[in-house]
């Protein structure tokens, strides 16, 4: 279990003291795929580098399975919006697979088995001499997933990962990330925006309002099975649901 307790996080500048979490509190539960929705600049990607390691908290705390995150660490990987950026460019498809087994000292003799395992589960076996650039961003998506699951994470923590991707190639990602999702067990956090995008993917969304000083504000439930259409009654329900919680924050964003 991921739990966040009371995090507090404040940037100090020339500008002066800027408060961009305050009291965040969440626990995630092992397998749970929790979504991270709120207005652009509300502290959502703040909050995931917290639960990544990447930032330290001013006050407050975070537990993985009841020990302290204060670094990165083995169990937690982060997929990023611009994958491109993320890969290595002058490494191929495999290359980029193995460099983070040899990061993470995993034994050379089961590399070929996991770099086959990974790049069938993400349907890019065949492009696997390919380089970055020869990669659609879909495809270049699918192989920051794989790299970050080939070092068998517990928890996959996603940065708007489908933001710069067309509408047919972001529906297909939500399909292609759930299948993952369901066959690997992960426990994944997923920062967006999009109200929808949230709806289609989560179990729960957790409901962040405008900074400064961004909390939590309400944990909703997804009650709808899986696969999920958008033309389902309960779709639309949720989504003007969530739509009338958020406005006054999107007011506050807009009047900033």
């Amino acid at each position: 279990m991921l739990k966040v307790t009371d995090v507090q996080k404040v940037f100090d500048s020339a500008r002066g003291r800027y408060v961009a979490l305050a009291r965040v509190n969440v626990e995630i539960k092992d397998g749970e795929f929790l979504c991270l929705l709120g207005p652009s600049g509300c502290g959502k990607s703040t909050l995931l580098n917290i639960m990544a390691g990447f930032e330290p908290v001013t006050a407050g705390r975070v537990e993985c399975d009841g020990r302290p995150v204060t670094a990165a660490g083995q169990e937690r990987v982060v997929a990023f919006q611009d994958a491109g950026a993320a890969l290595f460019p002058w490494l191929t498809v495999e290359e980029n697979i193995r460099f983070g087994l040899r990061v993470r000292k995993i034994p050379k003799t089961d590399w070929d088995d996991i770099v086959t395992r990974y790049l069938g589960m993400v349907d890019l076996d065949r492009h696997r001499e390919k380089f970055p650039s020869e990669l659609s961003g879909g495809m270049r998506q699918r192989l920051q997933i794989a790299r970050a699951l080939a070092v068998e994470p517990k928890i996959l923590l996603m940065d708007e990962p489908f933001g710069a991707l067309d509408a047919m190639t972001r529906r297909r990602m939500h399909a292609f990330l759930l299948e993952i999702w369901q066959r690997t067990g992960k426990t994944i956090v997923f920062v967006t925006h999009d109200i929808a995008e949230a709806i289609t993917l989560a179990d729960r969304v957790a409901m962040m309002s405008v900074g400064p000083g961004s909390v939590i504000t309400r944990l909703i439930d997804i009650d709808i099975a899986r696969p999920r259409a958008v033309t389902n009654p309960r779709f639309t329900e949720l989504f003007n649901e969530i739509e009338h919680l958020l406005e006054p924050d999107l007011a506050r964003s807009e009047a900033h």
